[in-house]
């Protein structure tokens, strides 16, 4: 991976640059803290890295934290704060974890250099390491991010397991994020882990048709069937991305094309035209190929920078789950 890391770091950054001129307010930088804090990257690194030996299931909750994040009210670390009626309590944040390790992070910063790097960094600099830690991209994180101040349950509209690839592409296309990047970062599902009550009747009761839904591989079925069945814990968690779910790779993507896919959500990526274009496209099946990699990359700069808070609409938090 050491490689390929400055080439990469030019031509991202390039594009990070581009982004600037193209949309309000301009992109952060990169190496934004400086002298004011030399070493962030390597504090947070090195935090995340022992939270994952600790525990493998902090890098999709991480990453999918910085998801949950940056699509309600920004990339503002909103969905840190903690208390009633906070982001943290809406249904679909209840499972988040990784919260002790943006915590842990930030409470080392604060010693190193206190006041200076805001919470919404620190997750976006985790959620970076936890997919490069995992055998998938680095890329320049750019920084400069304030703290929002707002965190309401209410604000909780987020993309659903049972989205068709229009309501998702409009929603994406609500942050500036094209098709490409929906079908990409839905692919970040590589190393993610979904709750049983969230699909289970796409694999009993389609529709409420009684049976399975049809663009499921039918030797796929009893193979998640086992995992949840009708009478089982709905809170039990399946990977989703069967047979690699620890390793950041194409092979969430193959199971799509092979009806394999566990949401109906990320199914439908493969089943509808314009979606399945690109999914052949990252696979190598179609020109001009696309690295997944880059492009899951470059789709997290931008995701990164949807609606950062500047000047007097954040801060910087002393402690990520309160204002200060």
């Amino acid at each position: 991976m050491v490689s390929f890391l400055l080439p990469l770091f030019l031509v991202l950054a390039g594009a990070v640059a581009t982004q600037a001129t193209h949309h309000s307010p301009p992109s952060p930088p990169v190496g934004y803290y400086g002298s004011s804090c030399w070493n962030v990257e390597s504090i947070v690194r090195s935090v995340v890295q022992s939270s994952l030996v600790a525990n493998p299931a902090n890098a999709p909750g991480i990453l999918r934290m910085h998801f949950h994040d940056c699509f309600v009210q920004g990339c503002d670390g909103s969905v840190l704060l903690a208390g009633p009626n906070s982001e943290r309590t809406a249904i679909p944040n209840l499972t988040l974890r990784g919260f002790n390790v943006i915590d842990e992070a930030k409470s080392k910063l604060e010693i190193a250099c206190p006041g200076k790097v805001s919470c919404a960094d620190i997750l976006a600099l985790a959620a970076r390491d936890v997919v490069d830690l995992v055998g998938g991209p680095w890329w320049p994180v750019p920084l400069g991010r304030l703290d929002g101040r707002v965190s309401l349950a209410s604000n909780v509209d987020l993309p659903g397991p049972t989205d068709s690839v229009a309501v998702q592409t409009q929603r994406f296309a609500a942050k500036n994020l094209n098709t490409q990047d929906l079908v990409v970062l839905a692919a970040g599902h590589t190393i993610g882990t979904a709750s049983c009550i969230v699909f289970r009747d796409r694999f009993f009761n389609y529709d409420n048709t009684g049976n399975p839904d049809p663009t499921i591989a039918p030797s796929f079925v009893p193979q998640i069937q086992s995992q949840c069945p009708l009478n089982g814990n709905p809170a039990t968690r399946v990977v989703l991305d069967t047979g690699s779910g620890n390793q950041f790779d194409t092979s969430y993507l193959n199971n799509l094309r092979n009806g394999r896919g566990v949401l109906e959500s990320d199914q439908l990526l493969w089943t509808t035209p314009a979606t399945r274009l690109i999914v052949e496209q990252l696979l190598g099946l179609r020109f001009p190929v696309l690295s997944f990699g880059l492009e899951f990359a470059r789709s997290m700069i931008k995701m990164s920078q949807i609606e950062i808070k500047r000047g007097l609409d954040g801060e910087i938090r002393r402690v990520c789950s309160a204002v200060n």
